[in-house]
């Protein structure tokens, strides 16, 4: 398979208009593959298709839209859309990229903020595939990417940090991914399925998922809204860790939330543009399982070597400082 693989092709990507979505479709613009970038936000989507033309090859065309993924009619609508934009009665790749965090504590947090979240990491992926595959089944040489998570692999964040919500949509992501290998191969065999699972990659999710709860910007909340997105117990664990000073004042909350999002973004140890060619390189290359950072990579060889560990944080990390993390991804 040559550099030109993605050339006079169409692809979808959702999540479109931020983070590893919006490389995504910058850079397979840049490959010569249109691209149809799908995203809640309109105004994110329309930013990153103005700046995935400039690059774009001649006669590649790139279009923007509006679609929450965890609404199937959005999805369809947004699926008749694009066919017609693009004069297509295929397509050739659909990235299902869209995802946000949330509802971490199953036992604390809202039913609606958890079933919210589990909705666009899991039913967005879900009806994305459905309305899909008949059109990647129509290409004749379709690939299926699904974006699941360093959570896919291991269900938590660490001590005190649950991610119930998250990594239970993306275990499901990864299931069903692994599953569709077999599935696809006997009775589509014309599409194949790769599964991506990002460790700490530099996007904008943080915030993405506040905008997604109708949150504001952190310098915006009222004290209630910063008391419902960090309650006392919360606080601190937050305080324990030297991160929120005792007694800490709402200015001072708000600061912490603001320089979590940009931190989250700005000091990632793989940038998304990174990432985006991590998953093209392995698109390209054939490979179904796709990982992306050290990060990512050492906490799969540390929860294959000791799964029963896996939640023992000491034995885990123990265990994995002790072994070459290089090795570990298939991707």
């Amino acid at each position: 398979m040559t550099e030109e693989t993605f050339a006079d092709k169409l692809a979808v990507v959702t999540g479109g208009g931020s983070g590893m979505g919006r490389e995504l479709v910058r850079q397979l613009a840049a490959q010569g593959c249109s691209v149809a970038a799908c995203d809640w936000n309109a105004e994110s989507i329309a930013r990153a298709v103005a700046a995935a033309r400039p690059a774009a090859r001649p006669g590649v065309l790139v279009t923007g839209h509006a679609c929450d993924v965890c609404d199937e009619a959005q999805v369809l609508r947004s699926r008749d859309e694009l066919l017609a934009e693009h004069a297509s009665d295929h397509v050739d790749l659909v990235f299902s990229n869209a995802g946000i965090g949330g509802g971490g504590s199953f036992v604390n947090d809202s039913r609606e903020e958890w079933e919210r979240t589990f909705a666009v990491d899991w039913w967005g992926v879900y009806y994305c595939a459905r309305a899909f595959l008949p059109l990647l089944i129509a290409s004749g040489d379709g690939v299926l990417v699904n974006t699941s998570s360093v959570n896919g692999l291991w269900a938590s964040l660490g001590p005190g940090m649950p991610n119930t919500a998250y990594a239970t949509a993306k275990f499901a992501v990864r299931g069903f991914s692994e599953a569709l290998i077999e599935d696809l191969r006997t009775n589509a065999p014309g599409v194949r399925v790769a599964v991506v699972m990002p460790g700490h990659v530099g996007t904008d999710i943080v915030a993405n998922s506040l905008r997604a709860r109708g949150l504001p910007e952190p310098a915006q909340m009222s004290e209630a809204q910063l008391e419902d997105l960090i309650p006392a117990n919360a606080r601190a664990g937050l305080i324990g860790a030297g991160l929120l000073p005792t007694g800490a004042s709402p200015e001072q909350v708000r600061g912490f939330l603001a320089r979590a999002a940009t931190d989250f973004r700005d000091k990632a140890p793989v940038t998304a543009a990174e990432a985006a060619t991590v998953i093209l390189d392995g698109v390209r290359s054939g490979a179904w399982r796709i990982l992306i950072g050290e990060d990512a990579r050492m906490i799969d060889a540390a929860v294959r070597a000791k799964p029963e560990a896996a939640y023992d944080y000491a034995e885990l990390f123990g265990a994995a400082a002790q072994k070459p993390t290089g090795g570990a991804s298939d991707g």
